[in-house]
């Protein structure tokens, strides 16, 4: 408002020239540490898939499926089509979107490391009771408590990963988080390998083993450091300054210090960071923020993920075979991450997410075609067909786990000003749950309806989604996370939006 004092107006330099520091042994273990939480959200999609196609946990919780199941050549894409195993899957991610609009204010008051400890004891309570469910309530109360702590855990621990991590490598540091879900996606494919044949108890441990990755998190968010800049903004400059001076291994932060101090006090000039977001200012990072975890989703990697033995068994391939098959997809997943951790910091984001993009529209439109010509309601592939879709599968998780994959997740937790970084944060984990909650309780019915065509859905939003990267995301590689503000003042389109001087006045309810 007029009259009122001006609030700061953040970083009003770039100073990324005057950066120092290197790669230290500490701010490595500790990225490590905080990565582990990105297991936890893999494990529960990998280990759903395989758990909702085992005879056990069918019988005692879906038995319509169970004998939709034992009639495998009445409908091959229909057989699994129920909206309570669907709910199964889903509610989870429906939690976690709550949870993670929750975790929002709790991440900028009291820190990263609070999200993370809350998230760890969330997902620990729910792994217990999933395991010793004996109803359908119990069950479904302990996927929501693994949800709480999912969404928890994906609003905090990219935002950790990205303030620890020096600039030249925060995108390969920031995919500890997408390695250890990849991991944590392999490690349930081979749980479920193994548990599938311990009937009729087998899915409780596939199911209680969660524990395990909700233990170390909890455990880490008690051991770990607070990041430098969430001690700035909440006061504590001494501290932020002997942490910075730690994880950098220098004592010459002073570039880097003033960034943050300059971002901690526009950000504490800010009281509502979610109205703040909406600002024409914040304009770019918002629709980035919206648009980058849905299109992750919309690649359709999570429908493979989440019901790859479902899939494969509905291919016509055996119960092992199928289990055997996603573990498979779920290797090669983790595996391509790597890709992405050796390149994106010499590449870019913009080249790994186009090519990626490409790989995987061609992939997609290749099984679409093979299901719409050699399979149909009443028939199996060959075997030779079978170990091309297999093969050809692969070849997009390994696209995706090289692009859309990490940075899905990465681009959107370095692009914020720390004033509405929380905030934005958060706006990426609920988008993303929510449209993995749409797609996990609409997928299987969508197979059962659109068949084949199903494949081709998912490579026209492939197709969207390169065309919006190849326009509308400027390159982020090399930027510090405090000077992002200056990419968008250059860019082509959102130099048009984004006020070259932006003030913010300390009167405003914001």
């Amino acid at each position: 408002m007029a009259g009122g004092p001006l609030a700061p107006t953040g970083v009003a330099k770039e100073r990324a020239e005057l950066y120092q520091g290197r790669v230290t042994f500490y701010v490595i273990i500790t990225c490590i540490v905080a990565a582990v939480g990105g297991s936890i959200f893999g494990y529960d999609i990998g280990i759903s898939g395989g758990v909702t196609s085992m005879d056990g946990f069918l019988r005692e919780f879906f038995h319509s499926v169970y004998i939709n199941k034992k009639h495998a050549h009445e409908n091959n894409y229909c057989k699994y089509d129920n909206q309570g195993l669907a709910a199964f899957t889903s509610s989870l991610y429906f939690a976690g979107l709550v949870a993670s609009l929750v975790a929002s204010p709790i991440t900028r008051v009291y820190g990263r490391r609070a999200s993370i400890i809350c998230g760890g004891l969330s997902f620990l309570v729910g792994a217990t009771l999933n395991a010793a469910a004996v109803n359908m309530a119990m069950l479904l109360l302990g996927r929501i408590m693994l949800g709480v702590g999912i969404g928890f855990g994906n609003q905090a621990v990219p935002l950790y990963l990205s303030e620890m991590a020096p600039t030249h490598l925060r995108g390969a540091l920031n995919m500890m988080f997408q390695l250890a879900t990849t991991l944590g996606i392999f490690t349930a494919n081979m749980v479920n390998y193994g548990t599938h044949k311990l009937e009729p108890w087998g899915w409780r441990l596939s199911l209680g083993l969660a524990a395990i990755p909700a233990t170390l998190m909890t455990l880490g968010g008690f051991l770990l450091p607070e990041t430098p800049n969430s001690l700035i903004e909440r006061g504590s400059k001494e501290t932020g300054r002997k942490v910075l001076v730690r994880i950098r291994g220098t004592d010459q932060v002073d570039a880097e210090f003033q960034d943050m101090v300059d971002a901690s006090e526009l950000a504490n000039a800010i009281k509502y960071p979610f109205r703040n977001i909406l600002e024409k200012r914040n304009r770019p990072q918002l629709v980035m923020a919206i648009c980058m975890p849905t299109f992750q989703i919309l690649t359709g990697i999570n429908s493979i993920l989440f019901y790859a033995p479902v899939l494969f068994q509905s291919m016509g391939f055996e119960g092992n075979a199928s289990l055997y098959s996603s573990a498979l997809t779920g290797a090669v997943l983790a595996g391509s991450t790597f890709i992405s951790i050796a390149t994106v910091d010499r590449l870019g984001r913009r080249v790994l997410l186009i090519s990626g993009g490409i790989q995987m529209i061609i992939c997609q439109v290749i099984v679409a075609t093979i299901l719409g010509l050699k399979f149909g309601d009443n028939q199996e592939l060959s075997k030779g067909y079978s170990i091309l879709v297999v093969t050809v599968i692969c070849l997009f998780v390994l696209a995706f786990g090289w692009s859309w994959g990490p940075l899905g997740w990465t681009v959107p937790s370095e692009i914020f000003p720390l004033e509405t970084r929380s905030a934005g944060q958060s706006i990426t984990v609920a988008v993303n749950l929510l449209f993995t909650f749409v797609i996990a309780q609409c997928f299987l019915a969508m197979l059962c309806h659109l068949k084949f065509g199903i494949f081709l859905f998912f490579a026209a939003w492939i197709t969207v989604m390169t065309i919006f990267v190849y326009a509308f995301l400027p390159e982020t590689k090399g930027v510090p996370i405090e000077e992002m503000i200056f990419l968008w003042r250059k860019h082509w389109f959102w130099k048009k939006i984004v006020p070259e001087y932006p003030e913010v006045d300390t009167n405003e309810t914001i």
